[in-house]
């Protein structure tokens, strides 16, 4: 079968490609369409450190192709989104809803996947630039068959993170102010979690004007290429300040841009080593400064309402595929997100 590999120097589509049967509790996917999301460019540009060689892809869905002994909650021929959370389900951070804590999930890449001999491992537990993968059955949520597979990929990260992190995390309120700092593939979805939370201003930020349409189309109410126009609109200040980026100075310029009793929520992904500044004292305004990892979701419960909203026209998921390439055309796709062209590209299988 055909994947996306990388080998710690190059990136390629290969042939030949092995994955091994689904073992008790586990899922085997036909993948359909899968999103080209920023965490897979920075597996190869180091940004984020990663075994080699390993599969990319963590956004994805499919049809169900085999299930392993144990698994109920879904069958062959069922359409399901996938999850990157891999959690056990037993240790005290599932068993109190925080699945994006599991200890036992993060960090352990596994190589289900071998190419000419070689193991291949596992990124993000999902591997989703593949025809088909292997993941413990807890990443596997159907979805309804009307819900097109292309979209229904998008759910499994960049709507998880972006609308997870507004409801789910800052919890924001019916008539709050919202900036949100990158108008990318999470950062749209950050903007229409604003608008489904009821927030009353909704301030979309990014260097490249020609994103205006699009963040207008998922929630902002304004649209400006700097951040030093955000107080004429908020004079006081956000009650909360997405950065969607991952460049440290944008960190700060999110704790600035906060009123008294505002959120921050760092939703970029810098290098690993990057550390940011801000002022202490404005701290003791009651200002907080919130990590977020995928969105603060559970993925079981999130990635079925998400697919509901959709259904009734209330969560925007088709606006988000610019553009589908097969799987051949990687680096076109690559090249596309990169530069910008694209809210998502979406590879097809």
């Amino acid at each position: 079968m055909r994947g996306v590999l990388f080998d710690g120097r190059t990136v390629e589509v290969v042939d030949g490609l092995e994955v091994r049967e689904p073992g008790p509790g586990e899922v085997r996917v036909a993948v359909a369409a899968a999103g080209v999301c920023h965490s897979d460019l920075s597996v190869i540009d180091g940004t984020i450190p990663f075994p080699v060689p390993v599969v990319l892809g963590h956004e994805g869905a499919g049809v169900v192709d085999a299930v392993g002994e144990g698994v109920s909650h879904v069958a062959p021929g069922d359409h399901v989104a996938l999850s990157t959370l891999a959690n056990c389900g037993t240790c005290a951070d599932c068993g109190r809803g925080r699945p994006t804590m599991c200890r036992r999930a993060i960090g352990r890449p596994e190589r289900p996947f071998a190419h000419r001999g070689v193991p291949v491992h596992q990124f993000a537990a999902t591997s989703a630039f593949a025809e088909r993968t292997v993941v413990k059955a807890v990443q596997v949520v159907r979805v309804p068959d009307d819900v097109p597979l292309t979209s229904a990929a998008l759910i499994g990260c960049g709507v998880l993170t972006g609308v997870g992190a507004v409801l789910n995390r800052a919890r924001v309120e019916r008539g709050d102010s919202v900036v949100v700092i990158g108008a990318g593939g999470v950062g749209l979805n950050v903007l229409q979690g604003a608008r489904l939370a009821g927030a009353l201003r909704i301030v979309a930020v990014d260097a490249n004007p020609a994103k205006e349409d699009a963040a207008r189309r998922f929630g902002a109410t304004h649209f400006l290429t700097s951040t030093e126009g955000v107080r004429g609109v908020l004079p006081t200040g956000a009650d909360h300040a997405f950065e969607c980026v991952g460049r440290v100075e944008l960190v700060r310029q999110a704790v600035d841009l906060l009123d008294r009793g505002g959120r921050a929520v760092l939703l970029g992904v810098p290098p690993a080593g990057a550390e940011a500044t801000f002022l202490v004292s404005s701290m003791y305004l009651d200002k907080s400064i919130l990590g977020c990892r995928y969105g603060s979701s559970r993925p079981q419960r999130d990635i079925a309402l998400y697919a509901e909203l959709y259904r009734q026209g209330l969560l925007l998921l088709d606006e988000l595929v610019t553009r589908t390439y097969p799987v051949e055309d990687f680096e076109k796709a690559r090249a596309d997100a990169e530069a910008g062209r694209v809210a998502r590209a979406v590879l097809t299988f």
